[in-house]
């Protein structure tokens, strides 16, 4: 059977709009975020806080391309962008100081997508 990726009407817009910026503002980044949102929902990342803290620096901008929940502690501030959160992520990540937002703002922010670290 041929691909056809996301049904998800939010989710395609999202990766047009990813595969948009990584052209205008060659940025790899972004075809690469686009590429595993992609996925089928069952192959489709899904990161603890505990991964996130395990692997960013205090400060840093951290995608997920996928959904982040809440096993686990962290104790930085750090910014994560994902397409979802569960209720638990958002009220550690908020604790430890950081923020919360999604891709699509974070496109927004930085469009050239530099100085971001992608956690798989």
């Amino acid at each position: 059977m041929r691909r056809t990726g996301p049904t998800n009407i939010v989710l395609r817009k999202l990766i047009r709009e990813l595969r948009k910026y990584a052209n205008k503002y060659k940025a790899p980044i972004w075809d690469y975020v686009a590429e595993l949102i992609e996925k089928p929902a069952r192959k489709r990342v899904v990161v603890n806080v505990s991964k996130i803290e395990r692997y960013a620096r205090e400060g840093e901008v951290v995608v997920v391309p996928g959904k982040v929940l809440g096993a686990g502690f962290i104790n930085k501030p750090v910014t994560v962008a994902a397409i979802g959160f569960s209720e638990k992520a958002i009220e550690k990540i908020v604790a430890a100081g950081g923020k919360v937002m999604f891709i699509g703002d974070l496109i927004k922010e930085n469009p050239r997508g530099s100085g971001l670290r992608v956690i798989i």
